[in-house]
């Protein structure tokens, strides 16, 4: 995989929005290969696509792309909020491409995918309704906050310039597919919130009681559930029954 731009793309477009748009698109279009069938080439879609910027022919995976120069953060801009929360409610949503480059050498210092069963309301942040002066005024867009995103949620690609086996990025896209299972987003919530928790601690192999310090930080997000270290117990039960974590007796964990 080369990691850099085709520059001569960009030779014919004077703002640096477009060349840069250009540039990252038709890298991804030469580069990337669909992390959830392994097909060695995604499309583009024509522009102006309401929903996604690439597609998979074999699977019909939908990709948006979005990219950022120096590094890429804790948070993504991203467009109006009312769009993406009715989105996420109906699953209309695409995986997340997101691209992170070096301008004065037209280099990919980061590629990662999110996977679409990672998005929920509470990764979403609105952002303050544009001016009375301004030509949208009153609109509102939003920002995906990347840090409440579970680390196994976001599969590299090129990680600061090395690319990863094609081997590791399908094996770390197929780990997480069963929460497409969970329809229900206030659920699939609290797998997400718990499979944070177990990556605060550090390590691969953790105890019931080192999940049960977090209860006080879940109750406050969850304060209509009075019964938080059940639901502890519970959602680990349901990521042992999924494959995602092993438990080896005495109450005690190890992630896969």
């Amino acid at each position: 995989m080369k990691l850099l731009f085709n520059a001569k793309l960009a030779d014919n477009y004077t703002s640096q929005s477009q060349k840069i748009r250009v540039l990252t698109e038709a890298w991804v279009d030469d580069a990337i290969f669909c992390p959830n069938c392994g097909q060695l080439d995604i499309n583009r879609y024509p522009n102006n696509q309401p929903v996604a910027d690439f597609y998979c022919s074999n699977c019909k995976e939908e990709y948006e792309l979005k990219s950022k120069q120096f590094n890429i953060g804790t948070k993504i801009v991203d467009g109006a909020y009312r769009t993406m929360i009715e989105r996420l409610r109906s699953s209309n949503n695409p995986n997340f491409f997101l691209l992170n480059y070096d301008l004065k050498s037209y280099e990919v210092l980061n590629f990662i995918v999110i996977p679409k069963h990672f998005f929920v309301p509470e990764i979403i942040e609105k952002r303050k309704p544009l001016s009375l002066t301004a030509r949208r005024a009153g609109w509102i867009g939003c920002n995906i906050l990347l840090n409440h995103i579970p680390q196994t949620g976001k599969i590299f690609f090129v990680r600061d310039r090395q690319v990863e086996p094609k081997e590791k990025v399908l094996a770390d896209w197929k780990k997480t597919l069963f929460l497409r299972d969970e329809k229900e987003i206030s659920a699939k919530g609290w797998l997400l919130d718990i499979m944070v928790c177990i990556e605060k601690i550090g390590r691969k192999e953790f105890s019931l009681d080192e999940m049960y310090v977090f209860e006080n930080k879940l109750s406050r997000k969850h304060s209509d559930n009075r019964h938080i270290k059940d639901k502890i117990r519970q959602q680990l039960q349901v990521l042992r029954d999924k494959g995602y974590l092993e438990f080896t007796g005495k109450g005690n964990y190890r992630s896969r």
